[in-house]
């Protein structure tokens, strides 16, 4: 059982109130692969310059993700991102982006890349998005992320790619913007009337919704004394969910509900460390014991109140 992702490998320099990291590993594909490793075997695709260096290949190679089909550009410069975060970890403050060898990007697919069960598109061009989609013919559920910039400059293509996709996976703010629609409830619902299976909103410290045709699901955030780093907890999140999903032999409500909370499990250890540092030393065994605390926090007995009536 297999997965692919395509979206960006890139480098980040991130300051935060919990510290500072000059050069770091980051991108959407890189966050998303290495979360869904511990689930399902990972293709990646994306574009590296040659500053790429064997420090950064090391990690992807420690956990078995297939990089045959990151392109190496010698000459290039791999994507560069420069943030900071307040207080208001929920906000990003953009200091500098260089595209370098991702703004002419164009996706390149191996057979086994195509051939993949799962395909998670992250955040890329929405025609480039589609026409990865339709290079996948085969694949049994498809899943997309997007962005606000997207959304507000290309509208039309970016509706165009959700209606061939299974499920989008985005923040409240982006589904509110999607749909000019305030209420998440009713943007959900515009959203999967363009054809999809599921539609997972995030909210951030929040958590997140799973909404379908007939069903409604909430997922708490997992409960941290400290997040140091909360870049790339979406595309963590989302490789977990997609791992998860891709481990599984069918795609249901349930496999979707578990899907959320391993999805939740992933992402609250990405935001304990800066970049990739927490996830990339992971063991099974702390992901299977959040996962249970996940189920004690969330569990109640069904016994429906009576009033008592006295005289």
């Amino acid at each position: 059982m297999s997965l692919t992702v395509v979206g960006s490998v890139a480098f980040d320099a991130l300051e935060t109130p919990f510290g500072k990291r000059d050069k770091i590993l980051g991108g959407a594909g890189t966050h998303f692969s290495l979360s869904a490793s511990f689930f399902t075997q990972v293709n990646v695709v994306g574009v590296v310059g040659g500053d790429f260096t064997e420090t950064e290949w090391a990690v992807f190679e420690r956990h078995h993700i297939n990089t045959d089909d990151v392109e190496v550009v010698p000459d290039g410069k791999t994507f560069f991102w420069s943030g900071r975060y307040d207080y208001d970890m929920n906000t990003a403050h953009t200091l500098d982006t260089q595209l370098n060898v991702f703004e002419t990007f164009q996706p390149k697919l191996s057979e086994e890349s195509k051939n993949a069960r799962l395909v998670f598109l992250a955040n890329i061009l929405p025609m480039l998005q589609k026409e990865v989609r339709e290079q996948c013919e085969r694949a049994e559920f498809v899943a997309m992320d997007t962005m606000n910039f997207w959304i507000s400059s290309m509208k039309d293509q970016l509706i165009e790619t959700v209606k061939v996709v299974d499920c989008i996976i985005i923040n409240d703010a982006e589904a509110r913007q999607l749909t000019d629609e305030p209420n998440i409830h009713k943007a959900a619902k515009i959203i999967l009337d363009y054809g999809l299976k599921a539609v997972v909103i995030k909210r951030g410290e929040y958590g997140a919704t799973l909404f379908t045709k007939d069903s409604y699901f909430v997922v708490p955030a997992y409960p941290l004394e400290s997040v140091f780093d909360p870049t790339g907890a979406g595309d963590t999140f989302a490789g977990g969910f997609m791992g998860y999903l891709a481990a599984q032999n069918e795609i249901t409500n349930e496999t979707l509900r578990r899907a959320m909370i391993y999805g939740s499990v992933m992402a609250s250890f990405n935001v304990e460390e800066f970049g990739t540092e927490r996830v990339d030393r992971l063991e099974y065994n702390e992901i299977n014991q959040r996962f249970r605390d996940f189920k004690r926090m969330t569990h109640f007995d069904e016994i429906p109140f009576e009033r008592s009536v006295t005289a």
